[in-house]
């Protein structure tokens, strides 16, 4: 790792809180070189906990107790620019979704969401209130596909392994039903109101305690992944369509919350302390 700053000619290091973070930044820290860390969600990692006492700063996606002196900023986490460029009428045209009918978007991350997959297609496969794209992710794709065309293939089911750019199914959307991990601060950028389905699973429950800063800011609701089947998120669904007044001012607590500058906030605490 110092041989590889040497002949980067490094003048400083940000480490994510991945596992490859840990030699770089020590060695960083002996050629002495600034170290900076990002921690993008609300529990923070054995990596960075490792390594916060070598880091001239800690930048932090959501406060988190105990790391709240000067060595800690709460910027929000970096999201893709795309995501505020995306044009909704071109993106809505791209999925076939006429220019007033409402769309719920569904997804899980790369590999999808087992639990988020079949209770959608349970609650949505025969019948919605409104067009569903659902982005299952590859891993269930193939099992969820076959479910569709036993059902007819429905018009108003999208299915897709993934979308690319992302940022046109979020621009497509008027509700959106996922998982908790980082990509909440996508959903707030975009303004969208959100069922969240933390996964149960993650280190120190830290997806239920994303889910909480959006449902503390009246910006979301949450269904414990052991609680989510078909009916009940038909009936949460119907429940926030039938009520556009919620849903808008959902979305616009959603934008309250969004940190949409945390890249250029993380890049000028950073140059300037070169």
């Amino acid at each position: 790792a110092r041989r590889l700053l040497r002949r980067l000619r490094a003048d400083a290091v940000i480490g994510a809180g991945g596992y490859v973070s840990g030699p770089v930044a020590a060695a960083a820290s002996t050629l002495r070189l600034p170290v900076f860390l990002l921690e993008a969600d609300s529990h923070m990692g054995v990596t960075n906990r490792m390594l916060a006492p070598l880091a001239r700063r800690t930048f932090l996606a959501f406060p988190i107790e105990g790391r709240d002196n000067d060595r800690y900023l709460v910027t929000g986490r970096p999201i893709p620019t795309d995501i505020l460029a995306a044009d909704r009428a071109v993106a809505r045209a791209r999925f076939g979704l006429a220019g007033d009918q409402p769309c719920l978007l569904v997804f899980g991350g790369s590999l999808g969401a087992r639990t988020i997959n079949h209770a959608a297609i349970d609650a949505f496969g025969e019948t919605a209130p409104c067009a569903v794209l659902h982005v299952s992710g590859e891993r269930d794709h193939a099992e969820v596909a076959g479910r569709l065309e036993a059902l007819g293939s429905p018009s108003h089911y999208r299915l897709r392994a993934y979308v690319e750019p992302f940022a046109d199914a979020l621009a497509a959307a008027d509700l959106v039903v996922a998982r908790a991990g980082g990509s909440v601060f996508e959903l707030a950028a975009a303004g969208l109101p959100a069922i969240l389905v933390p996964y149960p699973h993650a280190t120190g429950d830290h997806q239920t305690l994303n889910a909480r800063w959006l449902t503390e800011g009246e910006a979301a609701v949450i269904i414990a992944d052991g609680e989510l089947d078909g009916p009940r998120l038909a009936r949460e669904v119907g429940d926030l369509l039938s009520s556009p007044g919620r849903l808008r001012a959902m979305g616009d607590s959603a934008l309250e919350l969004a940190r949409p500058d945390a890249a250029q906030q993380i890049a000028a605490e950073v140059l300037a302390a070169l």
